[in-house]
């Protein structure tokens, strides 16, 4: 019995051997990939109850975005200032988000999910640096627009339970505009009583065979204790989950006065190893990256919203020589502005060559791997993600090369790192299930138009009540 079958086009198997299948199919029944190869067998093979013709198109695997800000949507293009990180995350970000209500976090997921889908995002790791542990009602709205999209998501519960420096707060905060913000202790919670919370969430919610996925997830070295770190890599060991933080985005040391760099500090709390993805490590040295290496910590390179910020970006190019699994994070799409992980690479190749002035710095290839087989393994789903292999999970994503712009195509990889975008593609489909089909989102909610229009009244609204609809631009 097959589902689907997906014929005639070029297969990117992203398997160990990276095999390209020109005129290749692909079946698929009960959420399965059940043969891969070429069209000419499959078709003799299956009798498909419904085929999709992927003449003159490139199948590949549903891409994976490794870090990312779902609520932050509806503040994109709120500001266009020289903005600092602390700047930008105490005046703009964190009074944007804390002044939405459920409903709104509800648009904002729905936005974010189908314009992840358009882009061919199977899946994400979401990290809820806002999260109210007192009112999770806003949680529960995001997760069920996720279940209702049909996209795989990774929440990672946002652990914060040491303040943030009042000093530093209080000097940062007087910069225009006048935004509201509850203040720097405004998230935080007893250290044994979140570790309790987000174990409940945990139980409650994660169901990873219905695409849903829960991860603690300590917020920044500065607003986390070791003793949370540690609770939160104690429970990724006890649910088999994994860990998700901020590490080594800015300058700063892990704590005032430290003498540590923040990869020595998180190995020497007890946070290392196969279960952490650290997202941004920017700050790194090749003590750092050899460390990261022994402990098979996973690392999210956030290029475009780290270049945004001028913080910089990871020596990604160092890591991948030392073995380092690499993936890539969209990050906050109020600096990223998009969601589109083929851009994104495009433009990291780019300056990485150009930084290290070495056109071998990084392939196309390898860029194309950091959004699909090892963001897969980054996440610790290397057993059934990121290729187009038998018995894997159906992800999988549909780009048409044949238009202008994209043509010729000798070569499929160059084109998706060097030339295509997320606008390219046309067909999505995640765990089976048809959820884009030829550019039309079949999951959607609400009516597009009417999904747009929402947003954008929905969005002036939060800046007007946020106070940041006077920033300067």
């Amino acid at each position: 019995m097959t589902d689907i079958l997906v014929h005639s086009g070029t297969v990117i198997t992203q398997n160990e051997t990276r095999d390209i299948i020109h005129d290749g199919a692909v079946s698929i029944n009960n959420g399965t990939i059940t043969g891969v190869g070429s069209t000419s067998t499959l078709v003799k093979e299956t009798d498909p109850e419904r085929t999709i013709n992927a003449d003159g198109q490139i199948v590949l695997p549903g891409l994976i975005n490794a870090h990312v800000h779902v609520s932050d949507i509806l503040l994109r293009n709120s500001v266009n200032t020289d903005r600092s990180l602390l700047d930008w995350l105490f005046n703009i970000k964190q009074p944007g988000v804390l002044a939405m209500t459920p409903d709104e976090h509800g648009l904002a997921a729905e936005l974010y999910c189908a314009e992840a889908i358009s882009g061919g995002i199977t899946t994400f790791v979401e990290n809820d640096t806002a999260l109210d542990w007192d009112h999770l009602q806003c949680t529960k709205e995001k997760l069920d627009v996720y279940a209702d999209m049909g996209i795989r998501t990774i929440y990672g519960a946002g652990i914060h339970d040491a303040a943030v420096d009042r000093a530093t707060f209080d000097e940062i905060r007087q910069r225009p505009p006048d935004s509201i913000h509850p203040g720097p202790d405004a998230l935080q919670v007893d250290t044994n009583t979140v570790l309790e919370k987000t174990e409940q969430l945990i139980q409650n919610h994660h169901d990873p065979t219905h695409l849903q996925s829960i991860w603690p997830a300590p917020v920044t070295l500065a607003t986390v204790t070791p003793d949370a770190l540690r609770g939160a890599y104690e429970l990724a060991e006890q649910y088999d989950v994994m860990t998700t933080a901020h590490v080594a985005e800015a300058t700063a040391p892990p704590y005032p006065d430290s003498t540590l760099s923040s990869i020595e500090y998180l190995r020497n709390v007890g946070y290392l190893g196969p279960r952490a993805l650290l997202g941004h490590c920017v700050q790194t040295d090749q003590k750092d990256i050899r460390i990261l290496a022994e402990t098979q910590t996973a690392v999210a390179h956030n290029y475009q919203a780290n270049m945004r910020l001028a913080t910089g970006f990871a020596p990604t190019p160092t890591m991948f020589r030392q073995d380092v699994t690499v993936s890539v994070g969209t990050d906050n799409s109020i600096l990223n502005d998009t969601i589109d992980l083929l851009k994104d690479i495009g433009a990291l190749v780019a300056g990485h060559r150009g930084y290290h002035r070495d056109p071998g710095a990084l392939s196309a290839q390898e860029a194309l791997d950091m959004i699909t087989c090892d963001a897969a393994a980054a996440i610790d789903r290397s057993h059934d993600l990121g290729s187009v292999v038998e018995g894997k999970r159906a992800d999988i994503i549909l780009i048409d090369i044949d238009q202008l712009g994209l043509t010729p195509s000798p070569d499929p990889i160059h084109t998706l790192v060097h030339a295509a975008t997320g606008r390219d593609v046309t067909t999505v489909i995640c765990d089976g299930h048809l959820i884009m089909d030829d550019g039309n989102l079949q999951t959607l909610r609400t009516d597009r138009d009417a999904l747009l229009k929402i947003a954008s009244e929905t969005a002036a609204d939060i800046n007007e009540r946020a106070g940041i609809s006077s920033t300067e631009k």
